[in-house]
């Protein structure tokens, strides 16, 4: 039977480290090669390949020289004990990527309206109504809030057609309450409170949870926060204060 033996470049080149490491394992005595050539030159065998690939292991778990020494020459460890440390190493490091991975889409959702369409497809799906524009007072709004992260969460996932169905909605409840106020239908009506209560609906369907007492907070920003109020005030005038008392008297008749 032939016995393999590997000069210090090949096991360098094999195991993707530097010759200066090799050497450095030999001279504190955590890889000491199995032979030497005529020359005086180390020689690898495949056992000392097989401890390289353990010390490379827990190498890359961040173990330092010191406690991987005292794993590898632990008498009462047996090859197979080294496999399952090892497995149970990996399984860890694998969930702690794994929340890694998590964390990161979580900030590349929160960094992003999620509105992932160009702006040609903006204009054919919102108008002149481009939601981005309130991207950046809503992080600063709401940006901590567990509601601002579903939001974030599920825009990021919506496709064109999604936003088209989006849109169509907002512009048929928006015409239908249009004419409601045209018509001078009372705030506190039935008609009225049903399309506050339809358009928190929306946005629980849409963007997140949305409690009464959440959406009697957002009908106030409607009336206080200038832009909303045009956006609201542009489907008929006066329609933003309509909807804030709308929204109040809803929640009132539906919490009471």
């Amino acid at each position: 039977m032939s016995h393999s033996s590997y000069s210090v470049g090949q096991v360098a080149g094999f195991a993707g480290v530097t010759v200066r490491t090799l050497h450095h394992y030999d001279e504190i005595g955590l890889l000491v090669p199995g032979g030497r050539s005529h020359a005086g030159h180390r020689r690898y065998d495949d056992a000392d390949l097989d401890r390289l690939q353990r010390i490379l292991f827990y190498r890359e778990l961040g173990f330092p020289l010191e406690e991987v020494a005292a794993l590898l020459d632990d008498p009462a460890a047996d090859p197979r004990a080294h496999l399952r440390r090892q497995h149970e190493l990996l399984t860890a490091r694998i969930e702690r990527l794994r929340q890694m991975a998590a964390a990161v889409e979580h900030a590349m959702e929160a960094r992003k309206m999620g509105i992932n369409l160009t702006p040609e497809e903006k204009f054919e799906v919102f108008g002149d109504k481009d939601p981005e524009r309130y991207a950046e007072e809503a992080e600063q709004r709401w940006g901590g809030t567990e509601a601002y992260a579903e939001s974030q969460r599920r825009v990021a996932r919506y496709t064109k057609e999604d936003w088209k169905r989006l849109q169509a909605e907002v512009d048929d409840w928006g015409g239908r309450y249009a004419g409601l106020v045209a018509a001078d239908e009372p705030p506190t009506g039935e008609a009225a409170m049903d399309l506050a209560e339809e358009h928190r609906r929306h946005i629980g369907r849409w963007y997140y949870d949305c409690p009464y007492e959440m959406h009697r907070s957002l009908g106030e920003m409607y009336v206080s926060d200038e832009r909303f109020k045009a956006f609201y005030d542009a489907m008929h005038p006066g329609l933003a204060e309509h909807l804030k008392e709308a929204i109040t008297a809803n929640a009132s008749r539906r919490t009471a």
